[in-house]
């Protein structure tokens, strides 16, 4: 005998039934991955550096312009696409007096 019709469900009550509680569980789910991911992203924040660190963060292979080979081909390929050259510096402020 059928668990539901002992209690006086039918059979569509018992899938309606089942319908909600997967939705609760699927939303209860998508909750708890954002409180996850809000945690990891608490816990990968700003970190304050110490003086004595300061001088590794500054060193030369943490520029970005440390390589000029590779700003020559990235400037390279922006001029091929975008037919301009230049544009890294500081230029003009739009007025055309260099």
């Amino acid at each position: 005998m059928n668990v539901w019709r002992r209690f006086g469900a039918t059979a569509d009550e018992h899938i309606n039934f089942l319908r909600r509680l997967r939705t609760i569980t699927m939303r209860t789910k998508s909750i708890q991955y954002l409180l996850l991911a809000l945690a990891l992203a608490a816990c990968a924040g700003c970190q304050n550096v110490k003086p004595w660190q300061r001088g590794t963060l500054a060193d030369v292979t943490m520029r970005a312009d440390r390589d000029p080979l590779g700003i020559a081909i990235d400037e390279h390929v922006f001029f091929s696409r975008e037919g301009a050259s230049g544009g890294r510096g500081v230029g003009g402020g739009g007025c055309g007096c260099n």
